[in-house]
Formats: structure tokens, C-alpha cells, sequence
């Protein structure tokens, strides 16, 4: 369990794990499900250093292993020096998982082209450029496990959502090419597609909003960072090791 000490034996014991934006929300309860499991786990943040500093002290406590890394994952050059910090100081790169994500909502005809960049050089450049630098030290290993974390905004589009869902849905395109480009090296790639989950992110909506969304959610409520984590643990497993190219819909029932 997450907040049991680390037993010596765990499903990752030995790997070196990546998470971007691990500082809060889905991000930190990956990063501590991936140390629960032995995993050493490079905790990325942007801008939230006393939020990653918690996550790593709260991994320590439990008897793992974190490193933080501060990398805007939107720039390419930043990435590469990040991933190279990585293997340089870990000697491995096992496990990446792109989960850095913003949103700025608002209607199509009034999105601003700034809005609009933002989110889709996090979201899905960001997802790219870790994939492209990552992936050096995964093909001389001749193995790894890239998990990128999309969205049912991504699959079903959300209205006020414009530039989120086109991000989201592009990771899922970008996860079935890497998936077939890296898999004769013995790279998985897959993707999680998160439905609404009780975070930082949807805290603010207003309760008319949330009812609404909790009426198309066939399970009745909203998912748990944890149930994310849980899916990222198993894809980065050797259960998982048959699967590539695949999108895990974690999201109560929504896109079935």
C-alpha cells in the first residue's frame, strides 16, 4: 500500500522512474505509488519547489528514494539538459511518466493564441520532448516504459476545452507512433486517459458544474489521484508488458 514502508522487494526495485509535473494532484500520487514499488523516482516541477520538496520528503519517509529536478518540460533544450541530468546522476531511465498538464478554458471564438500555445506546448510539445530525450537512454538499455497521461477531453472533446482536448487528443496520436517506432527495442509506450479526478485543477469548478459532470459519469463520482497512480503502476509493470500502443480509459465509466 502508498503509505506503507518500502520492504526491500517491491515491483520496481532497482528502476529509475521520471514524473513530470509530480509536485501536486496525479503527478504526486505517482510518483509515490512508483517509490512505494521500489522505484528511485525524479520528481519534475516547474515552478511548485516547496510542493516537490513535500513529495520527495514524503517518498524518504517511506523508505524510498526521489531526486528533484525543476524543468519547464514546454522547452526543448531545458528537457534535454533535465533527462541527461537523469541517467547521468541515476545511470538508468526505466520508467517516464509525461503528466505535466495546464488548462486555460474558454470559449473557441474567444481563446486568445496565447491561451491556446500554452497549453499545447506543456501538454503535448512538453510530452514530446521528454519521449524524444527520454527514449536515448531507454534504446540503449533496449527497454523502458513511457506513460503519457491524456484525458477524456481527449477522447470525447469538452466544450470550453478547445486547446486542452486538442492536446490531450494529440498525446494519444503521439502515444500509437512512439508505441510502433520504439517497440522493436523493447519499448511500451502507452497512455492513461484520466476522467475527472478530485484535484488542485478541478476543485474550482462551481458545484452546478460538478453535478453536471457527475451525471455523466456512470460509476456516480469523481476518481481519486490514487486510481491514476494505480493504472500507472500497472503499465509500468511486467504485467504490462504485452501492451503498447494502448489508452487506458480511467474515468468511471465516461467513454465507455
Amino acid at each position: 500500500m502508498q503509505n506503507e514502508k518500502r520492504t526491500g522487494n517491491g515491483l520496481l526495485e532497482g528502476q529509475t522512474a521520471v514524473v513530470t509535473g509530480a509536485s501536486r494532484g496525479i503527478g504526486r500520487a505517482i510518483a509515490l505509488r512508483l517509490a512505494s514499488e521500489g522505484a528511485l523516482v525524479a520528481v519534475n516541477y516547474q515552478g511548485s519547489k516547496e510542493r516537490a520538496e513535500a513529495v520527495k520528503a514524503e517518498i524518504e519517509e517511506q523508505g524510498g528514494t526521489a531526486l528533484l529536478y525543476q524543468c519547464n518540460v514546454a522547452d526543448f533544450a531545458a528537457c534535454e539538459e533535465f533527462l541527461k541530468a537523469v541517467t547521468e546522476q541515476t545511470g538508468r531511465l526505466d520508467i517516464l511518466v509525461n503528466n505535466a498538464g495546464i488548462t486555460r478554458d474558454g470559449l473557441l471564438m474567444r481563446m486568445s493564441e496565447e491561451d491556446y500555445d500554452a497549453v499545447l506546448n506543456t501538454n503535448l510539445k512538453g510530452t514530446f520532448n521528454c519521449i524524444r530525450f527520454a527514449s536515448r537512454q531507454m534504446l540503449r538499455q533496449k527497454s523502458g516504459r513511457i506513460i503519457n497521461i491524456s484525458s477524456v477531453s481527449g477522447v470525447l472533446g469538452n466544450a470550453g476545452q478547445a486547446n486542452y482536448s486538442a492536446s490531450k487528443a494529440g498525446i494519444i496520436g503521439l502515444t500509437k507512433s512512439a508505441a510502433r517506432e520504439l517497440a522493436s527495442r523493447g519499448i511500451t509506450v502507452n497512455a492513461i486517459a484520466p476522467g475527472f479526478v478530485n484535484t488542485e485543477m478541478t476543485e474550482g469548478l462551481s458545484e452546478k458544474v460538478k453535478e453536471g459532470a457527475v451525471a455523466q459519469i456512470p460509476l456516480g463520482k469523481f476518481g481519486e489521484p490514487e486510481d491514476i497512480a494505480e493504472a500507472a503502476l500497472f503499465l509500468a509493470s511486467k504485467g504490462a508488458g504485452y501492451m503498447t500502443g494502448q489508452v487506458l480509459h480511467v474515468d468511471g465509466g465516461m467513454a465507455m
